[in-house]
């Protein structure tokens, strides 16, 4: 079907042409070098997007919250569970204690490649180690996903009890602040050890016996605050 002059003149507009000769050839050939981009990140972007998400450690990252998240459960339902305080108190402090040995021992070595342990010297003192893993071998340990499942477990159990301990304070429920103040004291001593850790690995340093104040952790707010 022929093109009008008017149609012409108007593709010769758009087209940028002055030869209608070849105007709708043209036209045609921009149509068909038009063609929607899928963009596509680079193979590493993808790799790291990817390896991030991933929980490489399934077992340690359920045992990391399991014991903790049961204890604080039990203690919120303990007069269903029991009326016997003592039972209840031997519980709770069973499951933290088996969180603490878990915790210190398995799961911060695997989900962020930090530990803590105490060690005797050649004098008989006793030395407190705080380790953090070099960054050569920082592909054996858990992944980001894995990573913020061990530092929100740690931070925010204990901010529970600390909830726990003004609860029994206010109630006068004293026999309860006892079993508060040992469970928070059981919570508190690996948030205390791995910040050490941590701190350890944010410097590059060999594995630190020195002590690590309130204040200096004032003074390095992104010990804290980096690990999110």
């Amino acid at each position: 079907m022929p093109f009008s002059s008017a149609v012409i003149r108007s593709a010769n507009t758009k087209c940028g042409m002055t030869d209608p000769d070849f105007v709708v050839a043209s036209c045609q050939t921009m149509a068909d070098d038009t063609e929607d981009v899928e963009l596509d990140l680079a193979p590493g972007e993808q790799e790291r997007a990817h390896t991030s998400s991933v929980i490489r450690h399934p077992l340690a990252s359920f045992f990391h919250l399991f014991f903790r998240v049961i204890a604080i459960v039990t203690y919120l339902f303990c007069d269903l569970i029991s009326e016997n305080f003592a039972s209840c108190f031997v519980l709770i402090i069973t499951l933290l204690s088996f969180d603490f040995w878990s915790v210190k021992n398995v799961t911060g070595r695997l989900l962020v490649g930090l530990r803590w342990w105490n060690q005797i010297d050649e004098d008989g003192k006793s030395l407190w180690v705080f380790e953090a893993k070099k960054t050569s071998q920082i592909n054996n340990i858990g992944t980001e996903a894995e990573a913020r499942i061990f530092w929100l477990g740690l931070i925010i159990c204990p901010l529970i009890w600390t909830f726990f301990f003004f609860t029994s304070l206010f109630s006068l429920k004293i026999k309860w602040l006892s079993l508060v103040v040992a469970s928070f004291s059981l919570q508190v001593a690996n948030l205390y050890g791995y910040l050490r850790c941590k701190a350890v690995g944010e410097d590059g340093q060999p594995p630190d016996t020195r002590s690590l104040t309130g204040q200096q952790l004032l003074q390095c707010p992104d010990i804290i605050f980096g690990i999110f």
